[in-house]
């Protein structure tokens, strides 16, 4: 089984930072992508980047390409979010997702990603 949880949200100033991370409790040495996907009420679930797991490659939407960083701890099983000059458009809760297949996908889809934790609130005012 995999768990993942979030931590690390709170309520922010634009302009402020902000670093998210994603403890994998279970077992997760075969999932080769992990994400990071946030949800505002009422809108769909958006990307926000994957990480290969192995090479520590990564990919973020438009959105937030620039301002955000993902990153991976292998030994601590972590996944980490460096969110930099948020804005109030970045308000949303943020979920870890992990890609079962065996290989990098790096899905934006995310019908793709089986596990996913409970969600952490960023909230950003100006």
């Amino acid at each position: 089984q995999v768990q993942l949880v979030e931590s690390g949200g709170g309520s922010v100033q634009a302009g402020d930072s902000l670093r998210l991370s994603c403890e994998d409790s279970g077992r997760t040495f075969w999932i080769n992508t992990m994400a990071w996907f946030r949800q505002a009420p009422g809108k769909e679930r958006e990307f926000v980047a994957a990480i290969n797991w192995k090479s520590g490659l990564t990919s973020y939407a438009d959105s937030v390409k620039g301002r955000f960083t993902m990153s991976r701890d292998n030994a601590k099983n972590l996944v980490y979010l460096q969110m930099n000059t948020l804005t109030p458009e970045d308000t949303a809760i943020y979920l870890c997702a992990a890609d079962p297949r065996s290989y990098y996908s790096g899905s934006r889809n995310p019908s793709e990603y089986d596990y996913w934790g409970q969600g952490t609130q960023v909230t950003v005012s100006s």
